[in-house]
């Protein structure tokens, strides 16, 4: 077992775009006072579980990852499924020991949320398409939430709940472009996937159209809201990036064009957070 296969299980990519959605959301809630130390522990907790969370979903996919990823590092072999188990148990028990530490109970009521949705997630809810896209989905919104929650900010105020959603929902699409790329190791599983049930082009169509949603869900605040000139020209760069991806995979649904969607997907996400940062200033 090498560190390097464990740095690949853990997706830290992934996890630090999670954390940093964290601190997004405690700036976007306009705090009274700036809290570093609240926000390294809030950072620390959504890059944690979301580990956690990365971890147990190669645990419970070993067998399809045989099929469509064979080189990860459950099925290589290179990680055993008992090291993975521990490294996930590791993984939650930092998360939910620095939500603790911020000494705020909400924090870890939200914290346990977000594990419990992950691991319900994983075990069962990715056999149901959809709704399993949905729970995945509502990972990337939490954050925020928890982000305004952990800075004692107001986690009602309306840019936060519109970054909130527009995460949401190009989070929905991203999933379901996903499974688009999955469907000969989802059906080893038994994972009834919106591509699995309703075909490759209908896919397509669903996740452009949570594309499309995301980026209307993103200029809404222009319309509605008095947002800093950052975001108001900085959200057209994600948002030219999602009406392209949209394109991309209703031109091309296949499962190779998917794959390629799906990694375009997170940079266009990780460009969306930067611009969601800009506008709480």
């Amino acid at each position: 077992m090498s560190l390097r296969a464990f740095v690949s299980i853990l997706r830290p990519i992934n996890c630090a775009m999670i954390g940093f959605a964290v601190i997004v959301g405690a700036f976007v809630s306009k705090p009274p006072t700036v809290d570093v130390a609240g926000l390294v522990l809030g950072f620390v907790t959504g890059f944690a579980i979301c580990g956690y969370s990365m971890v147990i979903n190669d645990y419970y996919d070993i067998e399809v990852d045989r099929v469509n990823q064979p080189d990860r590092p459950l099925p290589s072999g290179l990680v055993t499924p008992r090291g993975a188990l521990g490294f996930a148990v590791v993984m939650l028990a930092i998360g939910l020991i620095a939500s603790v530490v911020l000494l705020s109970w909400g924090a870890l009521a939200v914290a346990l949320v977000y594990a419990l949705l992950s691991w319900l997630y994983n075990y069962r809810a990715k056999k149901y398409g959809l709704s399993g896209n949905l729970i995945v989905a509502s990972s990337l919104a939490i954050p925020f939430i928890y982000g305004g929650l952990v800075s004692g900010g107001s986690v009602t105020s309306s840019l936060l709940l519109f970054m909130a959603g527009t995460a949401f929902l190009s989070g929905v699409g991203r999933e379901v472009v996903k499974a688009m790329a999955d469907t000969v190791g989802d059906e080893k599983r038994g994972i009834r996937s919106f591509a699995r049930v309703h075909g490759m082009r209908q896919a397509s169509v669903a996740g452009a159209a949570f594309f499309l949603a995301s980026v209307v869900s993103s200029l809404i605040p222009l319309l509605v809201l008095s947002v800093s000139l950052f975001y108001r020209f900085g959200v057209i760069i994600p948002d030219v990036a999602f009406i392209y991806l949209a394109y991309e995979i209703l031109s091309s649904p296949t499962a190779e064009r998917a794959l390629k969607v799906k990694k375009r997907a997170l940079m266009g996400m990780l460009i969306g957070l930067i611009v969601f940062i800009g506008g709480a200033f």
